[in-house]
């Protein structure tokens, strides 16, 4: 892949001309826009992708395409076979009572260190990504509401000033990115979680047990249907 640099970043007494993007800038470069994809639920479990395919999509040669894919499979985002193949994971019903269980410890946390530092601004915050969350939901925008529920947490979570539970948080959400939108389908939402009414109602009143309760069963409910 070639980048052509403007003429001002030239070096004296050298001619500008076409450089080549460095492998590693190419690799971060599919990586988060994969990792992006995956964790929006742009994909249902089970989709196979190759090299090649990403390679061409993101017109980058197979060395970067290759290192995204294998960064992608080491945090659970991807699946590697023996055989080579990557796709998608499609996960048991263990695997996502046991994704479920880790969201239920970590995110009430998580809430509940945020709780001393909600204060009304964010608490505007969170009531208008519920309001994009109406929106995407009049649409049926799949990816819009798993992309603006994971908002809603992560504009909460950013409160606690956790960044390694946070982190945590995050590389489980990439895991069931397409689980989320396989539940998204089959639950068919018409409107704002009730949960996330009760997360911001027990934010205004400063009440710890409501808000580790409402948070616990907005991240596990939907999840807990589909493992039944």
């Amino acid at each position: 892949m070639l980048i052509q640099p403007p003429p001002s970043d030239a070096a004296p007494g050298r001619p500008a001309g076409p450089v080549a993007a460095t492998p590693g800038a190419a690799h971060e470069r599919v990586y988060r826009a994969l990792r992006t994809r995956i964790m929006h639920g742009e994909m249902l479990p089970g989709v196979a992708l190759t090299l090649r395919g990403v390679g061409k999509e993101f017109g980058v040669s197979m060395t970067p395409a290759r290192e995204a894919v294998r960064r992608l499979a080491a945090e659970g985002a991807l699946t590697l076979s023996a055989s080579g193949r990557v796709s998608t994971p499609v996960l048991s019903n263990d695997r996502i009572e046991e994704l479920a269980a880790i969201r239920a410890l970590l995110e009430p946390e998580l809430a509940t260190r945020a709780l001393p530092r909600a204060h009304n601004a964010l608490i505007e915050r969170l009531e208008a990504v519920n309001t994009t969350i109406m929106e995407v939901t009049a649409r049926g925008d799949a990816a819009g509401y798993i992309r603006a529920n994971l908002d809603f947490h992560r504009t909460l979570y950013l409160r606690a000033q956790a960044p390694a539970m946070l982190a945590l948080a995050e590389t489980v959400w990439l895991q069931l990115g397409p689980t989320m939108r396989l539940l998204y389908d089959r639950l068919q939402r018409t409107e704002v979680p009730r949960h996330h009414r009760l997360i911001v109602a027990a934010l205004r009143a400063g009440d710890e047990p409501g808000l580790r309760l409402a948070v616990r069963s907005d991240v596990t409910q939907g999840l807990r249907m589909l493992a039944q």
